[in-house]
């Protein structure tokens, strides 16, 4: 096991700014990076820069944690191709659209009429969710279910994609669930909200946001195309996946990883989804079944053990927070090091995670993996601090580190052999 003096490098993080160093990208939702809402994204910035310095031209990169696509999109605009893995099913309906690479011939005069098309539908869908009428008033539901019956029927391409993002983000604003914060609840202000809405022409309103959202997103997706015309690369999605368990078919070895694993305790990004998901037609039990596989319900399977991690253990009194100390771990490190595994000698792998604390005890992720990983093949590169300005996870949820955290941290380690 690891102990705190072992190994030559200094362990003492680096600060530094990723918003600074990286001047390129002014706007963490740049091109399509905002076209679906996704809870605590991947900075643009901090992968930018892994890809930067880590990679060239080519190379491959494995997201084990792909949540939004960020990686896959970054990886994408530099000319890079991408492997990303996620339990989440959305990100199946994500990448298409985020890192469009289709050829269609498509204009905004046909995404209007394709749009009409949709709003012109007389047949309805409802989601296989028992409780989908707890969301939304009768009138508004009914509009709804006619328009994604409309989606379904649409080919698969450029229109349908586009129509189809918007109508998430239509779908969860007009619902009585909170559509400001993460998690699946209805809040006071949600229902005060919708109580006046349905005292106005809230039809128009709901036809305005779908037409305004559709031109939006086609024009980030025409301008995505226009910068990465020429561009040829592969991205790969993998969704609904237990990256853990994954199996790359081709048993190719990749460059690199670059990756953000969920934060622990972090227990939203399934929930936050969960109504999106039922609209995209799964099923209750489809969405059971990877809710299950979130890190915080999982329990572990082995205890992993480094100095650091012990130290906190016999710190931590609560039986059910050490429970929750252990799965995370146990769970995190696996899937990391599946995906690590895949990479070819002296690959890197960027692990970007933060320090959140435990009842009152900070957990020092970053050192944490360094000790585990440095007894497994990986040698220790740097540790960048990255002050947190604005971000916050979760920040309207009651939690054990209220005020968030102060930093985040990049991990860069090699594998030796």
């Amino acid at each position: 096991m690891n102990t705190p003096d072992k190994g030559k490098k200094d362990l003492t993080p680096v600060e530094i700014s990723f918003r600074d160093i990286v001047p390129e990208i002014r706007d963490t939702t740049y091109l399509t990076h905002s076209i679906y809402y996704y809870p605590a994204k991947f900075i643009p910035q901090v992968v930018r820069f892994c890809i930067k310095e880590f990679t060239k031209e080519n190379d491959w990169i494995i997201d084990p944690f792909a949540g939004s696509g960020t990686v896959g999109l970054e990886a994408f605009l530099t000319k890079r191709n991408a492997i990303l893995l996620d339990l989440n099913y959305l990100l199946r309906h994500i990448i298409p659209i985020k890192i469009y690479q289709g050829t269609q011939e498509h204009s905004k005069n046909g995404l209007a009429k394709k749009i009409q098309e949709v709003q012109e539908e007389e047949d309805n869908f409802v989601p296989k969710y028992i409780n989908v009428r707890y969301w939304y008033p009768d009138e508004i539901f009914e509009v709804l279910s006619r328009y994604w019956a409309g989606v379904h029927k649409l080919d698969e391409d450029i229109y349908k994609w586009i129509i189809q993002a918007s109508l998430v983000k239509i779908s969860k604003q007009f619902s009585l669930a909170e559509h400001r914060t993460p998690k699946l609840f209805r809040s006071k202000f949600k229902k005060r909200y919708i109580s006046e809405l349905m005292q106005t022409d809230w039809k128009r309103q709901l036809d305005s946001k779908l037409f305004q959202n559709s031109y939006k997103f086609y024009d980030s997706v025409r301008h995505l195309q226009h910068v990465t015309k020429g561009h040829d690369n592969e991205v790969r999605c993998y969704a609904g996946t237990d990256s853990s368990t994954f199996k790359l078919e081709s048993g190719r070895e990749l460059d690199a990883l670059t990756t953000s694993p969920p934060y622990l305790q972090a227990q939203e990004y399934i929930r936050t989804s969960k109504l999106d998901l039922f609209w995209l037609e799964y099923t209750e039990k489809q969405i059971r079944e990877i809710s299950k596989l979130e890190i915080p319900y999982r329990k572990a399977e082995r205890i992993i053990e480094t100095y650091t991690l012990n130290k906190i253990r016999e710190k931590i009194e609560n039986d059910k927070l050490v429970r929750i100390l252990n799965s995370y771990f146990d769970h995190t490190i696996a899937s990391l090091e599946n995906s690590m595994n895949l990479l070819k000698k002296d690959g890197k792998a960027c692990i970007f995670v933060g320090n959140p604390k435990v009842d009152g005890i900070e957990v020092e992720t970053w050192r944490i993996l360094t000790e585990y990983f440095t007894e497994k093949r990986f040698g220790f590169e740097i540790v960048f601090d990255d002050k947190i300005k604005t971000r916050q996870l979760f920040g309207a949820r009651k939690n054990k580190n209220p005020d968030g955290m102060k930093s985040e941290y990049l991990l860069v380690l090699t594998k030796n052999t």
